[in-house]
């Protein structure tokens, strides 16, 4: 009995969190210029921390076709989690810049809050434009194949998701951390662009 109210209140949790990330009030000229500023300036923030801790990175994302960055927040309590995040897509061919958002359930067994950045890198215009133009999902499957095809290239780690498309993981500190997403879903910010 007490082990399904707590299973409940898990699974209550996560679903709150998951419709909150789904609702979009509108917002005013001021705030979408304000909030466009502020994934801007994460995102630059995040890729000077990858290049300041992998240098050899910055020339793996000047050749790419395009990158993406997001900013993660999630709670997890007990059996059940969920984040949500923000990011932007680059093209280096167009220099377009498309705003995105995320949802990701966590399932097992935690309690915390968990706070990392995220950043792609797209080898060829073909995964660029999967991932922005049709959504991008992350889900067991991909989960496994990145486990088993993490790639070092000199001082710089990153992790093969799909064809064509690499991820890097930072904790907040900086450091490059294990991917630890699931089914995580990626998607252009209606609001934004």
């Amino acid at each position: 009995m007490r082990l399904s109210r707590v299973f409940m209140m898990s699974l209550l949790v996560a679903l709150g969190l998951g419709l909150q990330a789904c609702t979009t009030a509108p917002m005013s000229e001021y705030q979408i210029d304000e909030q466009r500023a502020s994934v801007r300036e994460m995102a630059n923030e995040t890729i000077a921390q990858l290049y300041q801790q992998y240098p050899d990175a910055r020339r793996q994302i000047q050749r790419a076709a395009g990158y993406a960055v997001f900013s993660n927040f999630g709670l997890k309590f007990l059996f059940m989690g969920s984040a949500t995040g923000e990011g932007i897509a680059v093209s280096h061919a167009t220099q377009r810049e498309t705003f995105m958002r995320m949802v990701e359930l966590q399932p097992g067994y935690g309690f915390g809050v968990q706070r990392f950045r995220l950043v792609f890198v797209f080898e060829n215009p073909q995964a660029f434009d999967q991932f922005v133009y049709s959504g991008w999902e992350f889900g067991g499957n991909a989960m496994a194949s990145a486990q088993t095809s993490t790639q070092r290239m000199g001082n710089q780690l990153g992790v093969s998701v799909s064809p064509g498309v690499m991820m890097y993981q930072i904790s907040d500190q900086g450091a490059i951390i294990g991917v630890s997403i699931t089914g995580a879903k990626y998607y252009p910010d209606a609001n934004l662009n």
